[in-house]
């Protein structure tokens, strides 16, 4: 039987986010700067020779169909793999935070099986089939910091400076839909280039979800005024409920709220898999 461990699945942080407009269709168009941290699930595999997709919880339960299994059972169908496998999930970036947790263990999985199954498709192929999961799937899947336009799907490889983040999640999570959905949610942003995101990249833009998820989660006022304490002005990543700030400074963070996770996270350089699908499958 052959087995793969310990492959990581990291975090991001939205170092901005903005909403430029909406589609027909009712998706959101944005454009975000996406910054990979040290913050990582970890997941097992184990090939089954039975075709059956099985998973395992090693920390807190997750849904039975959760991303893990239909990255699995989608990468099946579009390739008549008869192959299976057993999915060990340790997770550790929490649910609901807008720190990507799931979407990155869908690219993991993805990135994992192509290679234990044996089926080298190429990243572009995994891409198309991870969009169709979740729309962060394809940047995790490009194991690069990265530009993000578009719903998720327009992806330019970014050159962010190393940074240490103090990362607050507060013990409530942030449904993304409710969020989206809102009546006062800002979607008329101006279109903003990398050069000018380049010359400010830390400090550069607003989150605007910030304000929606404020309304609905006391917690992320809390989790910001904590911060503050520090000296430190937070914001909220992705669709929330966690909230970061940029750490230049030792801090004193024993005294955080009992009811939120805090952690210390540095940037990475790239994906720990990166390389694990090229552009002409090989």
């Amino acid at each position: 039987m052959q087995s793969l461990y310990d492959i990581p699945a990291p975090a991001k942080l939205n170092l901005f986010l903005h909403i430029t407009g909406r589609r027909d269709d009712g998706y959101h168009l944005l454009q975000s700067a996406f910054m990979l941290i040290d913050w990582c699930d970890t997941l097992h595999f184990e090939i089954r020779s039975d075709g059956l997709i099985t998973r395992e919880d090693l920390s807190w339960p997750l849904p039975a169909d959760d991303l893990c299994v239909r990255a699995a059972k989608a990468l099946q169908t579009e390739t008549g793999c008869t192959s299976g496998a057993h999915i060990g999930i340790l997770k550790s970036v929490p649910a609901q935070a807008g720190m990507g947790g799931g979407s990155s263990d869908a690219a993991s999985t993805l990135l994992a099986l192509n290679r234990l199954w044996n089926l080298r498709l190429p990243l572009e192929k995994l891409m198309a089939i991870g969009l169709k999961i979740g729309a962060d799937v394809p940047f995790f899947l490009s194991c690069r910091h990265g530009w993000v336009e578009g719903i998720g799907e327009k992806i330019t490889p970014l050159q962010l400076p190393s940074a240490q983040f103090v990362v607050v999640k507060p013990d409530a999570g942030l449904d993304t839909k409710l969020i989206f959905s809102d009546p006062e949610l800002k979607r008329d942003s101006e279109t903003a280039i990398i050069s000018g995101f380049a010359a400010n990249t830390l400090t550069f833009g607003r989150n605007d979800l910030q304000a929606v998820a404020q309304k609905l989660c006391p917690g992320v006022n809390q989790a910001l005024a904590w911060l503050a304490t520090l000296g430190l002005s937070g914001r909220m990543t992705g669709s929330g409920s966690a909230v970061f700030a940029h750490l230049l400074h030792a801090v004193d963070l024993q005294n955080a709220p009992d009811a939120m996770q805090v952690r210390v996270c540095n940037s990475l350089d790239v994906h720990p898999l990166l390389g694990w699908a090229n552009s002409d499958g090989n």
